[in-house]
């Protein structure tokens, strides 16, 4: 795979995931970044098409912030907060990480829902096969 782009290689993603569930069976975890004055709240299942759940305890304790949306600010964090399924943003942007090792045991899908008009990116990465970006599984459903 030489002189591959990173799409394929590095990560695969879902510009448009909100409410969308997210296969974790070709990789290591999921980076979702939401912006927008908005709940964001994560939960998982057993397949794309399985009933969607929070997970005892909550999966997000690690969030990053960002003030801006355009790239004009940096990152701010790592910031902990008590393990949760949601994290709130009031603006700009938002990201957490979730690992694949993290997920229950027979769960492999996560989905993030914004409570109201917030906008989610889902980017799997650490892919456990490399592919082509024409030859990468489809993610969401």
């Amino acid at each position: 795979m030489s002189g591959q782009e990173g799409l394929g290689r590095l990560f695969n993603l879902v510009p448009i995931a909100a409410g969308i569930g997210i296969s974790l069976e070709d990789a290591a975890g999921v980076t979702f970044i939401c912006t927008g004055n908005d709940t964001f709240t994560l939960t998982v299942a057993d397949s794309f098409a399985g009933s969607y759940g929070a997970v005892t305890g909550g999966l997000i304790d690690t969030k990053y912030t960002n003030t801006a949306t355009n790239g004009s600010a940096a990152w701010v964090g790592p910031t902990a907060q008590t393990s949760a399924d949601t994290v709130v943003i009031a603006s700009g942007t938002v990201a957490f990480h979730v690992s694949g090792a993290m997920l229950p045991d027979g769960k492999t899908h996560v989905k993030c829902a914004a409570s109201g008009a917030g906008l989610v990116k889902a980017i799997t990465h650490d892919l456990t096969v490399q592919r082509t970006p024409a030859n990468l599984p489809a993610l969401g459903a």
